[in-house]
């Protein structure tokens, strides 16, 4: 570049970055609008209003495979840089479709590993807007490109733990794109637009002989019925939206205190009728969501995961302000029984609250585990373990609430009592605390006594009136096995006395033990 004007050289580095633009490449954005979608920089513009600084715009790809033509591949396929979101700083990498459909190349990768650096240096989220991706064939095909692998999922799991890891689905995520997004914390997927699975479809036609669509292998909805997506966006803005909505729940990292709203903060529409909300008929559903509702500060809920397991609400919420998370059994489904499913998102849920500080409110109603062979294939025994095992070990403030049906080993396993040592554990006057429902437990224990009575039906209605006399929280409360039981309309204010009483970690159960080994 000697013999050049100050001019000449400046010129040559903005003409560089021109090159790399939308508006240089109208033609390939015009075929990504074609397809319903927005490009790489405009997902960051609208994710990251608050301003984007990129950094690896000008990398290009590595060399192409023996004999192929050299690779023309602007930023080699991904956008990355520090964008800010609501004003808090987020690293992002948006992989672009226009640019060899968003493959994977060596330098594309060493971007990513860039940003997985400044995540863990600058302690700050990383969020990564899936399209395309993948092995590039153009590179793939070579041992010598192939052979060194990628240590992307080594940098995710450095990660994991430390800050929110985030990744939106928002065009094809099969193979290496599906296996980044299930390191992350938090997954978001676009409705008609993103998949995710392990292969594709011409993949798995040409490995099976299964003549299947992607959407049919991995559109959204049908992997947020397996859990394997959180939230489902209707269109692009629905998708980003959605993240903005889950990391302003969280700090920026987990040493970080949780991200406090100021106030003033209204309890949600719902508070009013919250004493009647629930019915004292256990055999009677009704919507936990309001519940949580009435509890929480006003639009202040967002659920994870709402059609996987529906049995069991898994709920960010703020009260006071505060950010906490909610997990709660859902009568509408199962009566609220725990499966495994259930089990395993609670459990997830949990560590995420965990990590990030965020305390955990439990509400109670279920009738116990769901049972059957079904029940005991899909390993029951240990995803419900884990449950119990991730309550815990959670060092977060644990406020546990029986508001009404709360029986067995699953009571114990939701923290029910003294089981975890909640930091608060109350029951609501509907709370029905014991062993086995009591109808199910006469007909156990009793039923060669009621059968050799003269009238069989009325000595069993008799057996279940008198037990159920002692199925009482106040009965509960008497033995101190809970702290109180309180009116529903109550629990907010002792919730928001709590949040600022007590401290926002515990310390470890067993100081000095290595670490505890999951029953999953």
């Amino acid at each position: 570049m000697t013999g050049k004007s100050s001019a000449e050289l400046n010129d040559h580095v903005t003409a560089a970055y021109a090159a790399v633009t939308d508006e240089a490449r109208a033609d390939k954005v015009a075929k990504q609008h074609a397809r319903g979608k927005m490009t790489a920089r405009e997902r960051i513009a609208y994710l990251a209003a608050g301003g984007f600084y990129e950094f690896g715009a000008l990398a290009g790809p590595g060399p192409a495979q023996q004999g192929a033509a050299p690779l023309v591949a602007p930023g080699d396929g991904v956008v990355t840089g520090v964008g800010y979101i609501d004003g808090r700083p987020v690293v992002i990498a948006a992989f672009d479709f226009t640019v060899l459909g968003g493959s994977n190349g060596a330098t594309g990768m060493a971007k990513l590993d860039r940003c997985a650096e400044r995540a863990a240096t600058d302690g700050i989220p990383l969020v990564m807007l899936m399209d395309g991706g993948g092995h590039r064939m153009q590179e793939a095909l070579d041992s010598r490109l192939a052979a060194p692998g990628s240590r992307l999922m080594l940098r995710l799991t450095d990660l994991s733990g430390q800050v929110p890891l985030v990744a939106a689905m928002m065009g094809p995520g099969f193979g290496a794109p599906a296996n980044i997004a299930a390191c992350c914390d938090f997954v978001t997927i676009t409705r008609g637009i993103g998949t995710i699975g392990m292969s594709s479809a011409p993949l798995v036609k040409a490995a099976t002989g299964e003549d299947l669509t992607n959407d049919e292998i991995g559109g959204a909805d049908l992997q947020a019925a397996r859990g394997v997506v959180d939230v489902v966006g209707d269109d692009e803005h629905e998708t980003l939206d959605a993240i903005r909505a889950y990391l302003s729940y969280l700090p920026a990292n987990a040493d970080a205190a949780p991200h406090r709203m100021p106030g003033p903060h209204a309890p949600g529409d719902t508070a009013d009728g919250l004493d009647t909300l629930i019915p004292p008929s256990g055999r009677t559903a009704y919507d936990v969501l309001d519940v949580i509702e009435g509890l929480a500060d006003r639009d202040s809920l967002f659920e994870i995961r709402p059609v996987h397991a529906p049995n069991v609400a898994t709920v960010l919420i703020r009260i006071g302000g505060r950010p906490m998370g909610v997990i709660a059994n859902q009568p509408r489904y199962h009566a609220g029984a725990l499966d495994a499913p259930a089990c395993e998102k609670a459990a997830h849920f949990t560590a995420i609250c965990d990590t990030f500080g965020l305390p955990l409110l439990i509400l109670i109603d279920l009738p116990g585990f769901l049972v059957g062979a079904a029940a005991e294939e899909s390993g029951l025994v240990r995803r419900s373990a884990r449950l119990g095992y991730e309550l815990g070990n959670a060092t977060v403030p644990r406020f546990v609430i029986v508001t009404r049906k709360a029986y067995g080993a699953a009571y114990i396993v939701m923290g029910g009592g003294r089981s975890i040592e909640a930091d608060l554990s109350l029951a609501w006057p509907t709370a029905e605390i014991c062993a086995i429902p009591i109808e199910s437990a006469v007909d156990l224990a009793f039923k060669s006594v009621y059968e050799q009575a003269d009238d069989p039906a009325a000595h069993r209605a008799d057996l279940i009136t008198l037990f159920q006399a002692n199925v009482d929280p106040v009965l509960a409360a008497d033995g101190f096995g809970i702290d109180d039981v309180v009116l529903p309309s109550a629990t907010r204010e002792l919730l928001l006395e709590a949040l600022g009483r007590v401290r926002p970690r515990r310390a470890p159960r067993m100081p000095g033990k290595r670490r505890s080994i999951s029953p999953i």
